[in-house]
């Protein structure tokens, strides 16, 4: 799935997170955090978070994979229906034409955390989201493909993006207990 591998790519993008690319956001989010998962898939990603005592108040894919989830493109979101969200978090499709629409449409919205490649910040096309840019949790490399030994080829990072005009998104609490 990375720029240095000859494999073909799964349709849509759709590589499930796994547990391991999740784990290192679990400190920035507070638990009881309402997120909606535009990218939802088969709920993999909804699955881990709410183990970690987060609530999904939407999941939504153009193909849903499972039951619960919406059949609805990201572009017709409709914030009335889930207006108690504080947040999307996504492991969305990583082509740049998709991604960078979906950073601004997002981020609009409501703070989107987005997991995708770590090298995309140090590129020139990262520039002009910057501004909307808040944290950057680093994952390191990830075992996409279920049942295989090898990690990725790239590193992944979770990017927190926000609107432009808005300075800070608050730093979480340092310890968070668990359940």
């Amino acid at each position: 799935m990375g720029k240095r591998s000859d494999f073909e790519r799964l349709p849509r993008d759709l590589y499930e997170t796994p547990l391991s690319a999740a784990q290192p956001l679990f400190p920035h989010l507070s638990p009881g955090l309402r997120f909606i998962e535009p990218f939802a898939g088969a709920g993999a990603l909804v699955d881990i978070l709410e183990a970690q005592g987060l609530v999904c108040v939407g999941a939504s894919d153009i193909e849903p994979l499972r039951p619960g989830i919406l059949q609805l493109d990201y572009h017709d979101l409709d914030l009335g229906r889930w207006a108690d969200a504080d947040c999307f978090i996504s492991n969305c499709p990583w082509k740049r034409e998709i991604l960078h629409d979906v950073i601004i449409e997002l981020s609009d919205q409501l703070p989107t955390w987005l997991l995708f490649d770590a090298d995309w910040m140090h590129t020139g096309q990262a520039r002009p989201f910057m501004p909307r840019l808040k944290r950057i949790v680093s994952v390191g490399r990830v075992k996409w493909m279920p049942g295989t030994k090898h990690v990725g080829m790239d590193n992944a990072a979770w990017y927190l993006f926000g609107r432009p005009d808005s300075m800070t998104i608050p730093a979480p609490p340092l310890f968070f207990p668990r359940t």
